[in-house]
Order: structure tokens, then sequence, then C-alpha cells
């Protein structure tokens, strides 16, 4: 199949520099090349011939890959770029070959017509981009929302965190465990229990979309910082992290780990991966560029939670990490990679007893957006304890639902979401004034919980 004719003046168009114009490179990343990989019934996909031997030559996908690398897609704009009339579609062969006649296309194509119609959707994709479309971002004009999942439900709760009161629900879902959402606000992921899948949810309408299947029983899950993977923690032997790309939705990878994942995490700065294990009691760093492990340290106790203190120029400094059975955290000196400290969380109060029942003793914890406080739940305690950074001396505490398990900030770090996961509701902390603001009814068994910007 060709999307550009074997003509001489096409020869002379494949040995041209790329064009100077604005064409958005993340957006044919995204949107673009998934249609040069697509099947259509009774077609040849447009990669089949293309990456052989035509003048437009995509790069080959590498063997067991669902898409090209980020080196290789640069590759495949400069490529299609300069067969494109920035601006206007009609002039621009990469549209114009591939659509029929009738429709105002060339009068042919050796890969055949794929779109009878301007109207057709990949078609008016193609189209959008070359017309100067960019993959829209998320801005400070977005709405925060507070992602509440809801372990023991079929159901995610959105919280709008102006209000405090639940405004949506992603529904269908069974046994729903971590949830991320993509830099655009345009999609959330959300871990599926139930079925072993990563589940991509259209943030407009919350309705699941697709189910990536995984290799193994997922945990939690987090994203790059570009939205281009998730990284998904497989909590059954031999331990996983699963990296989805989110372009072709497909599982690219598993990044094999010593033990059972519980959760990952992405560094600050986006260049690593940290995934947890409670069985293997480790903590396995990954590097994002490659997907290889960059180091491991071996810990004495399962771990649970992290958090991530960072330097001044956003590289990592610290991590807080939770562990089996211990009612506080531990410091890891990241760059070292060694245990420096360990934190007990206060007693309880005389008189006070101990809640028994739930998830580990100490939970779920996050850092404020300034870097100054460190918030730390304890099941124990049925509390949540604010230290101040770097130093860690406890600043205050505030009594929350049972079993809180999981802590999310608001952007402006003003407010802390706690999922009490034996009081199916999500106390909301005024982390200034030290106080409780209210409590939201939520499904049943709350857990993880991340604050997003959607459109």
């Amino acid at each position: 199949m060709s999307i550009i004719s074997l003509l001489p003046l096409v020869a002379l168009l494949a040995q041209a520099p790329p064009s100077s114009s604005p064409l958005d490179f993340e957006y044919f990343k995204a949107k673009v090349q998934p249609i040069l990989l697509a099947k259509r019934e009774g077609h040849a996909r447009c990669v089949a011939c293309h990456s052989q031997g035509t003048p437009m030559r995509l790069q080959p996908v590498a063997p067991g890959a669902a898409t090209w690398t980020e080196e290789d897609s640069r590759k495949n704009f400069d490529i299609i770029r300069a067969r494109v009339k920035a601006g206007n579609p009609m002039a621009s062969k990469f549209l114009t070959h591939p659509l029929a006649e009738s429709a105002g296309g060339d009068e042919s194509h050796d890969g055949g017509k794929h779109w009878l119609s301007q109207e057709d959707p990949e078609w008016q994709t193609l189209s959008a981009w070359v017309r100067g479309e960019t993959r829209p971002k998320a801005t400070s004009a977005g709405k925060v929302r507070i992602i509440q999942t809801n372990s023991a439900s079929d159901l995610v709760s959105i919280i709008d965190p102006s209000t405090n009161k639940v405004v949506g629900e992603i529904k269908g879902i069974e046994v729903n465990h971590g949830a991320a959402v993509a830099p655009d606000g345009s999609r959330t992921y959300v871990s599926n229990e139930a079925d072993s899948t990563l589940d991509v949810v259209d943030a407009k309408t919350l309705h699941v979309t697709n189910k990536v299947k995984l290799s193994g029983h997922p945990n939690n899950i987090s994203i790059g910082r570009d939205g281009r993977r998730v990284y998904v923690s497989i909590a059954v032997a031999p331990g996983a992290v699963d990296v989805v790309d989110t372009v072709s939705l497909q599982k690219v990878k598993s990044i094999n780990n010593d033990g059972a994942v519980h959760n990952t995490y992405v560094t600050p700065d986006g260049k690593y991966v940290v995934a947890g294990s409670v069985v293997g009691k480790t903590i396995s760093v990954i590097d994002a560029e490659t997907d290889d492990i960059a180091w491991v340290l071996k810990m004495d106790l399962g771990v649970r939670p992290m958090a991530f203190e960072k330097n001044q120029d956003g590289s990592t400094k610290r991590i807080f990490v939770q562990l089996s059975d211990y009612n506080g955290f531990a410091v890891v000196d990241f760059a070292t990679h060694k245990e420096v400290a360990r934190i007990d969380v206060p007693k309880l109060a005389p008189g006070k007893k101990p809640f028994p029942e739930g998830g580990n003793v100490s939970h779920g914890m996050a850092v404020t957006a300034d870097g100054k406080m460190l918030v730390v739940n304890s099941r124990l305690n049925g509390a949540v304890y604010i230290y101040s950074l770097p130093d860690l001396k406890v600043i205050g505490s505030v009594d929350v639902g049972r079993a809180p398990d999981w802590v999310t900030l608001t952007p402006d770090s003003k407010l802390a979401y706690v999922a009490n996961a034996q009081s199916n509701s999500v106390s909301v902390i005024d982390l200034k004034a030290l106080k409780e603001v209210t409590r939201i009814p939520v499904g049943q068994v709350p857990k993880r919980n991340i604050t997003a910007l959607l459109p």
C-alpha cells in the first residue's frame, strides 16, 4: 500500500528537508500514527507497505512492540510532514492520495482508497493535524477533581473540591483499585482487579472505552509525566510492572521484579518509576527512558506506600516509605540508595483505643507542592499526621474516619483528601488550620485516590 504515489515528483519530495511548518509532534504521535497502524477490513495497513519499498518510508515497528519508539516517531514525523502543506489539507498529498476521487482525492493511489468521504473520522483527524491542531495540555484553567476508587465496589467516585460533593461516577469497573489521569485530562486509567485489565475511561462521558489485558492481577498504577505510558503494579508472583502505551493502548513490556508489586510511582522529575514489593521487601527504581532497573534497595519489612521529596533542581532527594506492620515510615536517600532514618508516628493519647481492622497500620502519604510538609496516615491511630520538611518534626494531627488508607492533596496543597476505607468516606483536611472540614460519603471500601485536572 502507498499513501504517496511513486511519481518522480514525489521521489524528489522524499529527498526534501522537513517542512518548517508548526505541525504538532505530540498530536502526530498520539493520533496520526495509530491511523498508520490501523487495520481496515479489506485493506492492508499503511505500515505494511510504507515500512518497505516506498518513497514515504516509515520506520519498522520493532518485533513484539505495538507502536514506534520516540526516536522512530520523530523520524516518521519528518518523513510525513515533508508531504504536507501546513494549513491546507487538500494541498497535502498525505491526505489526498488515499481519499476517493469523488470526495476530492487524487485520481489514483497504489495502496487503494481508504476514505470515501472527507467526513470519515480518520480523515478528519489527519485534516485537523494539517490545519494546526495540537494535542491539548492540562492548564490551570482545568477543573480540579479528586478521583476516588472504591475497592469493594464497581464504581469510582469523582469529587469536586470546590464543593466537596461527588459530582460524577465511573461505573462498571468491578474491584477498581489504582487510578491515573492523562496530562491533557482526556482519559482516566483505572486498574480493574476483577478482569486483570487496565480500563480506559473517556473523561467527558465517564464511559469505559478500552480494556488493556495485563500480565496478571493488578494493584496500584502511575502515569509518566508526558502521558505516553501507564505503569501498572502486578500484584502476583513473580511480580512485575506492566508498561502500557497510551497511544496504541497495548501492553508493550513487563518489567520483572523481585516479588509481587504493591505500588508504582513516577518520580517528580519523570525520570524514574519506583516499584515497591510487600513480599519481596524491595524498592525497585526503574529508568523511565530505558525501562531497565537502575537500582534496588532491600528493606527488612514489606514496602507499602511511598512519597517523594525534591531537590531544588527538581530531582528526587528522599523517598518516604511506609512498611508492613510499622506505624511510621522509613527515610531513604535517593542519591546513596540507603535508608537513613526511621520515624515512628506519635503514640495514641491516653484513653484512645487503636483501630484494629483494615489495611496496614500506616498506609498513605503525600508531600505538599511547596515541599514544606509531609502528610502521613495512621490506620492504627485513626489519624493523619503532618510533618515539617526537611526536618521531619510533627506539626500536628487530625482525627479522621476509620482505617485511613490513602491521601491526595489539592494542587495548592491547602486541602488533603483522606480515604477512610472502613467508613466508606473521604475526610477533607484543612492543612493550615489542622482540622477536618467535612466528610464525604463515597463507595464501598475507598482506598487509592489522586488529584487530577480535567477539561
